[in-house]
Formats: C-alpha cells, structure tokens, sequence
C-alpha cells in the first residue's frame, strides 16, 4: 500500500481527514481500521469516541502499539461480514476498501447499523483500472493472494443500495493513484 506503485496510504489517509473534515463527528467508527492510518488525522477535541474494528487481531494491536494514550479509542476484533455488530451507535462511520473485501451483504447491513441517526458513511471504493489490473503488484508476490477475495463495488449501484437504507449521498470524490487507479469517496447521512 506505500509501495512507489501503489501509494494508497496516503491517499486513503487523506480521504480519512476530508471526511471527518466535512463533518466533525463527536464519534466515529473506522471499518477495517488495520494499522491505525489516518488516527492521527482526528482532533481529540472534536472527536472524543472512536471505535476500530478489523478481523485481524494482529492490525489491532499495532493500532495499540502506535496510539496507546489516544483518548476514546476502542478497539474490537469483529468479522464484518459473519458477525453482527452490536456496539453504540456513532456519528459518523468510515469505510475505505472493505466492501471490496467483505462484501455488501452483511457488512454493509453492519455499517449502517453503527450510524447514529442523523450521523454519516464515508465511503472509499476502488474504481476498475484503466489498465485492468485491480490488485497492484506493489513489489510483493504475495499481494497477488488477495486477488482472489477483491471484488469491485459500483459506485452507482453502492448508492442505490443505500438509498434502501434511507441513506443519501450528499459528497463525492475521485482521487487518482499511480497504475492508473482511482478511488471515489461518497459520504452519505441518515435521512
């Protein structure tokens, strides 16, 4: 993800703080949290309650090893699309690349159950290669692995989907990456 190819971290990153930019949540949930990146984009003062969750335990605790004084930080090991989760609401939750990985079905039904109402979804969304190459190289072979379980999300069908969920998407953004990748970020509240 911070290969010279690939460079998504920071993109994702900055994504992260235009989202929690445009609507300074006094909560906020991260979906797929993985190393923590883009926690040090949040302003404590602001945001007083953070929930991350991943399925990956190992993720969770390089977010402790990295931010262990963060105030407000909670962190739950949850398989997004097999589990439900049943934590409080908060006002805004993000999601960048998980759809993509864990499916719509579930975790989606699990994302906007965290929205508190009146609260928001941003989300991240890779966009088909202009090159056909989904999954970048990134100089590692082993990147290749999860090709297998990396399926596209449609923009246009991720809204109507919402939209289902008395969702409406009221921001939406591209951001080119180098292999000719691009994500769209949509943030959407709760009508």
């Amino acid at each position: 993800m911070v290969s010279a190819e690939v460079q998504q971290l920071g993109v994702l990153s900055d994504l992260f703080a235009e989202a929690i930019a445009l609507r300074k949540p006094a909560s906020a949930a991260i979906l797929g949290v993985a190393g923590g990146n883009g926690l040090d984009r949040i302003d404590g003062k602001v945001t007083s309650r953070i929930l991350g969750l991943d399925v990956n335990p190992l993720y969770l605790d390089t977010v402790r090893q990295r931010y262990p004084h963060m105030p407000g930080l909670e962190l739950h090991c949850i398989d997004l699309a097999e589990e439900v989760a049943g934590f409080e609401p908060v006002q805004q939750v993000h999601a960048a690349l998980v759809f993509e990985h864990a499916g719509v079905c579930r975790a989606l039904t699990n994302a906007v159950s965290l929205v508190a109402p009146g609260g928001a979804l941003s989300v991240v969304l890779q966009l088909p290669s202009r090159i056909g190459q989904d999954v970048g190289h990134g100089g590692f072979a082993s990147i290749q692995k999860l090709a297998s379980h990396f399926t596209l999300i449609d923009p246009l069908d991720f809204c109507i989907s919402l939209e289902q969920h008395a969702f409406r998407l009221i921001h939406e953004t591209r951001r080119d990456l180098p292999a000719s990748k691009q994500f769209w970020m949509g943030i959407f509240v709760r009508a």
